[in-house]
């Protein structure tokens, strides 16, 4: 850690989390609009208004979108107004934002509630904000249970939200409300005119059929109709719409969850597209840390465009609201900063995850995929209204940095001495881990079926699979086995699969071993990439006899070249094995043995047979910790005593290179060679090492070289960055 710790001094890493598509060795088109605003219309950028999830996140942030699918935090994600001055609590959450009807003035209504000092409640208060700039902001406090004596038994004031009412000639709030243990509704009242309170008793708004609670109200016109988008919580739990042509009465339940996912979501926010006719549709999948965007032409209809839409920050329950190119170069002068304009890089070729910044020697150092040009390279630097960065043509990288220069206003330039380098680790853009890799014959490529990762707590639940005929360039084939939709017996923790190919009558046939919910499952399916066909029940739901703690998970699947019988090993805390039925999805009865190798084993089995010598391999340490490794043993059968040699350390940390984590591996021999390779996952680079815990569930998949001593021993694995180079199978 030491070196580390003297490169942080002087250096200030940022990573940008982004999910995209993998590309392959062609360099693709940059597909993004906001390499230049779009100026037809008077809106051309969208500020998006959220809070975050980490302590002390319940602040008011801000972040840029020229187009409304790719969205820069502004103030290094800091919050842009002080909590503790405009609320009762300290806290703020769930911040709305509109434009006034005048077109000059802009309003903020959000939730007065500090879940980090006070808990979840109970919660009396909003607070209201004006502003003619979007960066000056007066607040006022309303208490609803002291301003409202009818109200003075309420225990919830949640996520009010603004609406110019144009009958009335006011604006109107609305939120949800609870008064004891009765269900959340929302209600909705009129803002005084100095938008400093509200002035009329408040009302019921939505009438939902069933008296059932609903919140998170949110309300969009279009047609002449007000759609109200809200989240039903009790029986059923999701977002729906209900709608009305008039906006205080009259809202008819459309009976119908719109959310693309399984996954529980709240904070329902609806924007219409500059210069288009279409809407997105954003919530917070709150149980994942993620957020998820779709599309829709009709507001009845819509189609999930999560591989288009990056941010550099996690939002909670936020809004977005159209603004002009005036307005967006006035929030860069004030918020925006070099460096995270560098940051911005949208190449679809840039490994976003892997950006370094160092914001004292002004450098920033770019990890590009496999194939692409670096002799005609643009990185695509997300250039908003007030910003200016030249060059603003593709360069040649392959003589060194190009000198780039950033203007924000009228403040000082800043030159970055910018690279681009070609690395082949992580092999896949994305957060993923507990890598399973597999030849198969059927077609002769090499598949990836790692645990899906990113989410917080682990808390992933469907499974992708990727495939390559080199192990350098990877195509995303999609998901293979989600658990709310193809799993009956658990919905969460989708982690560390297995996989072999077996011929059965003769057609290849495929056995998928999964962990969800702590049990271990199996799959099949006749080709690679699925479907995949649950069991129906879980494979593996108990600790086996005599083990008093551990999960089962991390299951494992060998064949012995030498006899054709079958084996799965498992285990958390401690190691166990195995023979399999014929059928590949029962285990024999008693045969299953206990061979944990040694006290330090935690989890991660991986077994290969090599030259007479059945190797083990397993993990040691927590998947958080920087010293997550990999450790090796030995034996003459596969469910035999391991020996544990004196020097065992198959891979572990490479402090110089910033590498951390690295752990639960599997490994590939290349077909009739003896030519070997590890696939392990790793802390994102370079942001793990200072995410905490969190490091534990932000990791990525990498491939470097195993090999072998005269007499037989594993050599120890540096990790790199670089990678390996492409595979020849003939």
């Amino acid at each position: 850690m030491n070196n580390w710790r003297t490169v942080r001094r002087f250096l200030i890493i940022i990573s940008i989390v982004f999910l995209c598509p993998v590309v392959g060795n062609a360099q693709s088109k940059i597909k993004h609009l906001n390499k230049k605003a779009i100026t037809n219309g008077p809106y051309s950028a969208y500020l998006f208004t959220y809070f975050t999830g980490d302590k002390s996140g319940e602040a008011i942030r801000f972040a840029l979108s020229n187009d409304g699918y790719n969205f820069r935090a502004l103030n290094h994600n800091k919050p842009v107004l002080n909590s503790a001055k405009i609320s009762s609590t300290g806290g703020v959450r769930d911040p709305h934002i509109l434009r006034g009807a005048d077109n000059k003035t802009f309003f903020m209504v959000a939730t007065d509630m500090n879940t980090d000092k006070f808990g979840w409640g109970p919660d009396y208060a909003m607070v209201l904000l004006k502003s003619t700039d979007l960066i000056h902001w007066q607040s006022h406090i309303v208490n609803v249970a002291e301003t409202f004596k009818e109200f003075a038994g309420v225990n919830r004031v949640w996520a009010p939200q603004t609406i110019y009412d144009p009958k009335a000639k006011k604006y109107m709030i609305y939120w949800s409300m609870r008064f004891g243990n009765e269900p959340d509704k929302i209600y909705y009242t009129y803002a005084n005119k100095d938008f400093s309170g509200l002035e009329t008793v408040p009302k019921q708004l939505f009438f939902k059929p069933d008296n059932g609670a609903c919140i998170d109200g949110d309300i969009i016109y279009k047609d002449g109709k007000y759609h109200l988008f809200f989240k039903t919580e009790g029986t059923g739990a999701g977002i729906k719409i209900a709608v009305s042509d008039k906006l205080t009465e009259g809202y008819i339940l459309i009976d119908k969850y719109v959310q693309q996912t399984k996954s529980p979501v709240e904070g329902a926010g609806v924007f219409k597209l500059n210069n288009s006719r279409d809407y997105i549709l954003m919530y917070d999948r709150y149980t994942e840390g993620k957020y998820q965007f779709t599309r829709s032409s009709d507001l009845e209809n819509f189609k999930t465009i999560d591989d288009d839409i990056t941010m550099d920050f996690h939002p909670r329950h936020g809004t977005v609201m159209p603004i002009t190119a005036k307005e967006a170069a006035a929030l860069t002068r004030q918020w925006a900063n070099t460096g995270d304009i560098m940051l911005s890089a949208a190449n679809r070729q840039i490994k976003k995850n892997n950006m370094v910044l160092d914001t004292v020697a002004y450098k920033l150092q770019l990890m590009v995929n496999a194939g692409t040009d670096l002799r005609k390279f643009d990185p695509g630097f997300n250039i908003f209204p007030g910003i200016k960065v030249q060059p603003n043509t593709a360069q040649n990288f392959t003589k060194g940095a190009v000198k780039y220069t950033v203007t924000i206003g009228d403040k000082k330039p800043q030159v970055y001495n910018v690279t681009a380098l070609e690395t082949h680790n992580p092999i896949v853009n994305g957060y993923y881990a507990d890598p399973e890799i597999l030849y198969a014959e059927k077609d002769g490529k090499f598949y990836l079926y790692p645990t899906s990762d990113g989410f917080d707590g682990w808390s992933g639940n469907y499974f992708k699979a990727f495939s390559s005929t080199d192990l350098v360039s990877w195509k995303d084939e999609g998901v293979i086995l989600d658990l709310p939709k193809d799993v009956s017996w658990a919905k969460k923790n989708a982690w560390a699969p297995c996989i072999i190919e077996k011929k059965v009558n003769g057609s290849y046939k495929y056995f998928y071993y999964f962990a969800a919910g702590q049990k271990i499952g199996v799959a099949t399916a006749d080709s690679p990439t699925g479907p995949f066909i649950d069991l129906g029940k879980p494979l593996i739901d108990k600790l086996p006899e005599d083990v008093k703690g551990g999960q089962q998970i991390d299951a494992d699947v060998f064949s012995n070249p030498k006899t054709g019988k079958n084996y799965l090993y498992w285990g958390n805390g401690y190691m166990a094995g195995a023979e399999l039925n014929e059928d590949m999805v029962s285990l024999k009865p008693n045969t299953t043995k206990i061979l944990t190798p040694d006290k330090h084993y935690n989890e991660g089995t991986y077994v290969i047979y090599r030259k007479g010598i059945y190797y083990f391999m397993w993990s040691e340490n927590d998947t958080r910790s920087p010293d997550y490794t990999v450790h090796y043993g030995t034996s003459d059968s596969p469910l035999g005593t391991i020996k544990v040699p004196q020097n065992n350390t198959v891979i572990t940390k490479n402090g110089a290179a910033g590498i951390y984590g690295t752990g639960h591996n599997s490994v590939i021999q290349v077909p009739g060679k003896d030519e070997w390779y590890i696939v392990y996952h790793r802390f994102t680079y370079p942001k793990g090492i200072i995410m905490g815990d969190a490091a534990g569930y932000n990791r990525e998949v990498c491939i470097d070289k195993l090999t072998f001593t005269a007499d037989g021993a594993i050599e120890q694995v540096v990790p790199t960055h670089k990678g390996i180079g492409p595979v020849k199978l003939k």
